[in-house]
């Protein structure tokens, strides 16, 4: 079992058994993947009418590009482009990378909304639709974060096993990963649905975010 609980003791004791990762079968895999093609198709269509209002107004807000893309790293540890709608000016990250918060100063007005609503991720089912990545997964990180939780847990390497996604349990109940306590804490919850992940698990994952996206419950 790679899983740990943030808040449990462990033995300092090496394990000897065989440890295992990922235990959905092949055919779930399969089922997974053809409702990921579905599912993105079916978003894309049912969300058109809001691309071109989100599109619309960026643009009367500023000249800048309306879409998003930052490298992120994927299954098998392959980069990859994840797009969004713009929320922030195009020089955010002058300085470097920065971890992103829920007050964060950079985002404009307009990118707040996005936000609070997740409408800015909507792009992201482009990436689902190309196979970049899945409905439910791991969040994609930046090889920049990736590195420093690796400091910490060098368990995250196993998530390379499976595509990341566009919401999780974590996405649901972590909130924002404004701290490295908090990406560590995703980290458990990420790979403990790594090794316990099913179909069931994630149409209750999906059924669950759709909720709270209908609903406006800010995730």
């Amino acid at each position: 079992m790679i899983y740990r609980d943030l808040y449990r003791n462990y033995p300092t004791t090496r394990e000897t058994r065989v440890l295992q990762y990922d235990t959905m079968k092949n055919w779930q895999k399969f089922i997974k993947r053809s409702f990921d093609i579905i599912l993105s198709i079916t978003g894309l269509l049912l969300f058109s009418w809001l691309f071109v209002i989100i599109y619309i107004a960026i643009k009367i807000q500023n000249d800048g590009p309306v879409f998003f893309g930052q490298e992120r790293i994927g299954k098998n540890g392959k980069p990859f482009t994840i797009y969004k709608f713009r929320t922030m000016p195009e020089d955010a990250e002058k300085f470097g990378p920065q971890l992103e918060t829920k007050d964060d100063y950079r985002i404009t007005k307009l990118g707040k909304i996005l936000r609070e609503h997740h409408f800015d991720e909507l792009p992201q089912l482009f990436n689902v639709l190309i196979g970049d990545m899945s409905v439910v997964g791991p969040r994609p990180e930046r090889r920049y974060f990736i590195n420093q939780i690796m400091k910490y847990d060098s368990r995250y390497q196993h998530l390379y096993e499976i595509r990341p996604g566009l919401t999780s349990e974590a996405t649901l109940h972590n909130g924002y990963t404004d701290t490295m306590e908090k990406m560590l804490k995703r980290l458990d919850r990420d790979l403990y649905y790594l090794e316990n992940r099913t179909l069931a698990t994630d149409i209750k994952i999906i059924i669950e975010t759709s909720v709270a996206f209908f609903s406006g419950k800010k995730i």
